[in-house]
């Protein structure tokens, strides 16, 4: 498989595969309804391009570069060429509003940006603003604005035989911003040691087939894209079908089409992948060996339906960007995982589970990790790397239950569990039942004041076209087949698919709001 090391470097993940067949498909890239097949000697020798290119313009070892591309070639070159340089790439979530990309700007100090200007157009009045020096459009379709240069032309002209610096210990490969859903976005270096730790322990224990092919709609500046299929999927020699975005539709027929053997995303997508029964039943998905669901909680509702609809195994990924990336998966043994949960923990790095009262707990608790893929803390932020990092564990804010044979099962947010007349209550748990109704085909619970009990579960259900069933019915529903005191005092319907975040989670934060000005004060 070859070292995707050249001084310690992420941006050489690609390996020997580039010397060794420059000619096999690395990417399939679907931007603008158009196909583009990418080769790995292509590849190669664009990602050195950008590398040349931006070192020419004056950036250097440890300067931060602005990434606002949308899911397509472009981005793949942009991060891990700026990397190849030394440089810092800080990929954005494009959909983030003018406020929020200014604060990114203005907190990491960006020396460098490339923009696709149809991806976000904000950001380039923004940048420009702040002075950030070297200006990158990608794709400008109505032209070059003043001041940046054209992404195309900048690489025609630099050389395809880069040779990389010498990095630092600990140097950055980039630095990820979180989604900021309960504020500002916080800042997460992660270093090259790490990363290439993390790549190489994932491909020794689980190693992937070089025939195997991800196809990927999710954003590629999230997580469940990177870590899920890109780094592991074009080290071990596959490849990778590029979607500039989700629609369920054309997922599965780019599935059929391509013959993906992987497919992966956040429950959302495979919640409306499932509504197409037709193509399910009509489309030849028999190249299909994997279906991967994670990046937020995940019923075992719809985990129950993927594996039956789908016809394959489906496994429950779980991680986070400062955690590592991921340190549960699969028993290395073959063993099946049970349903409902996201493995054991890896046979490197450390897992345990910490009680309110900070004592580790057997069974259930906080979870915290450590390992050499941990974020060093977050950026600039020493309150908050006080509070979540003790003693080299990062405390992950996610609640989780082991079972006897070592299997975590996901219970929530620390911040989403509540208390209701002194009983506590996990959304999760609630959304499960909810989704055990023939006609609900999504969920979601959040607490909202209550007259007496301090919080009360209320609930966002979407629900079946044509389904006939009301709030009362899901009321009594949840009060016959679940615990009283969890069932939602409130539940809104709607038809259509739940209100989503940019990396396609359900917004729970707009969701609350919504609710909260739907119903108030509860009582009852």
């Amino acid at each position: 498989m070859g070292a995707p090391d050249r001084n310690g470097n992420l941006g050489y993940w690609l390996g020997d595969w580039p010397r060794r067949e420059p000619e096999r498909v690395a990417l399939i890239d679907l931007h603008g309804g158009r196909e583009r097949t990418v080769s790995y000697g292509a590849l190669e020798a664009r990602l050195d391009r950008v590398a040349s290119a931006l070192t020419h313009r004056g950036l250097a070892v440890g300067d931060r570069v602005i990434i606002s591309v949308g899911n397509r070639t472009e981005f793949i070159e942009a991060m891990f060429g700026a990397m190849r340089a030394g440089l810092v790439p800080v990929p954005i979530n494009t959909r983030q509003g003018a406020d929020v990309l200014g604060y990114i700007i203005e907190n990491c100090s960006p020396r460098g940006i490339l923009a696709e200007p149809a991806a976000n157009g904000a950001i380039l009045e923004i940048a420009a603003a702040a002075g950030v020096e070297t200006r990158i459009a990608v794709d400008g379709a109505d032209g070059v604005p003043p001041g940046w240069t054209e992404y195309e032309s900048l690489l025609a002209g630099a050389a395809a035989d880069f040779v990389p610096p010498a990095l630092p210990a600990e140097a950055l490969c980039f630095l990820s911003y979180t989604s900021g859903s309960t504020g500002r976005p916080k800042g997460v270096p992660l270093t090259h040691a790490g990363q290439l730790w993390w790549l190489d322990a994932y491909t020794r224990y689980w190693p992937p087939s070089p025939s195997a092919r991800n196809l990927v709609a999710v954003p590629l500046y999230h997580k469940n894209a990177m870590a899920g299929a890109i780094k592991p999927r074009l080290h071990t020699g596959g490849s990778v079908v590029l979607m500039p975005s989700f629609l369920a539709r054309p997922f599965l027929e780019a599935v059929a089409r391509h013959r993906v053997t992987h497919i992966s995303g956040v429950p959302t997508v495979f919640t409306l992948i499932l509504e197409e029964r037709d193509l399910l039943e009509s489309l030849d998905l028999s190249s299909l060996e994997l279906a991967v669901v994670g990046s937020a909680p995940v019923h075992e509702e719809l985990e129950a339906a993927m594996a039956a609809r789908l016809g394959v195994p489906v496994l429950q990924s779980y991680g986070l960007t400062e955690g590592g990336p991921v340190m549960l998966g699969p028993p290395t043994d073959g063993r099946p995982v049970p349903r409902g949960s996201a493995g054991l923990a890896w046979p490197e790095g450390e897992v345990k589970l910490v009680d309110r009262d900070g004592r580790d707990h057997s069974s259930d608790g906080e979870l915290w990790v450590r390992n050499p893929g941990v974020a060093p803390g977050y950026y600039a932020l020493p309150e908050v790397n006080r509070e979540r990092y003790v003693d080299g564990w990062l405390r992950t804010g996610d609640l989780f239950h082991r079972d006897d044979e070592g299997f975590y099962f996901f219970k929530g947010r620390v911040d989403d569990m509540f208390n209701c007349g002194g009983e506590n209550i996990y959304p999760k748990e609630v959304e499960n039942l909810l989704l055990t109704h023939p006609d609900v085909v999504d969920a979601c619970v959040v607490a909202l004041a209550h007259e007496t009990k301090g919080q009360a579960p209320a609930a966002l259900v979407a629900v079946r076209a044509g389904a006939a069933v009301d709030e009362a019915v899901l009321r009594q529903y949840c009060l016959e087949n679940g615990p009283a005191y969890a069932h939602p005092r409130r539940v809104l319907i709607q038809s259509g698919p739940l209100p989503l975040t940019g990396a396609r989670k359900v917004d729970r934060a707009g969701i609350t709001t919504r609710l909260s000005a739907a119903f108030g004060v509860l009582g009852g």
